[in-house]
Parts: structure tokens; sequence; C-alpha cells
């Protein structure tokens, strides 16, 4: 079952801007947020391969924001089982919105979707990691209620 989220329609006459389950054919939109937030070009073909499994995959979920049949923002989720928790966990693997659509309230609305959907899979916490240099995406999820609670290391291999 999927959230049962409703979004204003703001485009009398034109598409409605919803969040939906993202798609095979939402792929090269998708990419595109990812290179943008990277600002570096990925590989489409391992892109391709990753985007397919991820799609069928049980444990991740994808919705995209759409608005007048244009993505302007998406949000990846993976579900987890931590042996230190009780309860799985939901990861929040890239939450994206398109630069020009940036402040407008998209990256709220798919942050409280996955919250929902999180809830409903039976999640007691949704989690995340973002990069140091991410300023704005910090004071973001703080003020999506969320505490930095934890350090994120990695190791180039």
């Amino acid at each position: 079952m999927f959230c049962k989220f409703k979004m204003k329609d703001t485009n009398e006459g034109k598409g409605a801007d919803m969040i939906r389950k993202a798609q095979e054919k939402d792929e090269s939109a998708i990419l595109q947020l990812l290179c943008e937030l990277e600002e570096t070009q990925f590989s489409k073909e391992r892109f391709h391969e990753l985007y397919l499994y991820d799609l069928k995959d049980e444990r991740h979920a994808c919705f995209v924001y759409e608005e007048n049949d244009q993505i302007s923002g998406m949000i990846h989720l993976q579900r987890l089982h931590p042996w230190h928790h009780h309860n799985e966990v939901m990861e929040i693997m890239e939450l994206i919105v398109d630069q020009d659509a940036r402040s407008s309230g998209i990256g709220h609305q798919l942050f409280t979707y996955a919250q929902q959907y999180a809830k409903e899979k039976g999640c007691e916490q949704i989690e995340l990691a973002t990069n140091q240099r991410r300023k704005r995406a910090h004071a973001f999820y703080e003020r999506q209620g969320m505490l930095q609670s934890h350090y994120s290391y990695t190791k180039k291999l």
C-alpha cells in the first residue's frame, strides 16, 4: 500500500502536481537530477543497471515529484534492519530537488511523503547521511525535525 498523500492542484487545466512511485520512464530525469546534485556525469549504462535493480527490490522505493509532466524532485529510500534496532529503519539515500525548483516546498513534500511511507512500512525512524559541504541541506533536514546524532565516515577503496 502506498501513502495516501494528496497534492494540491496548483495548475488548473494543466497536469496536476503529484508525488508518485518512480517508473522506468523516469530514469533519465532522475539521472539528470543526480548529476546536477553531484556536479558530475555518471555512466548511463551503470545507472541503468542500478536503477532497474532497485525498482524491483522491495527494500528500495523511489518517488518523484512531477509538475507539468516534468520531474522536479525525487527521493530514494532503502529499508534497513540494523541489528542494534528492534525495528526497521528507513534511510534516505537521495533527496534531490531541481535547482530551479528549490525553496518551493517540493523537498518538504517529498520528505513528508517518505516519513509517512516509512511509518506504513513499520519503520521506527528515518535517517540519512549528507555531505558536510551541503549546508543548505543540513538546515533543511533540521527544519524537518531531524537531529544530527551520528557521525558518518567513508574511505575510498
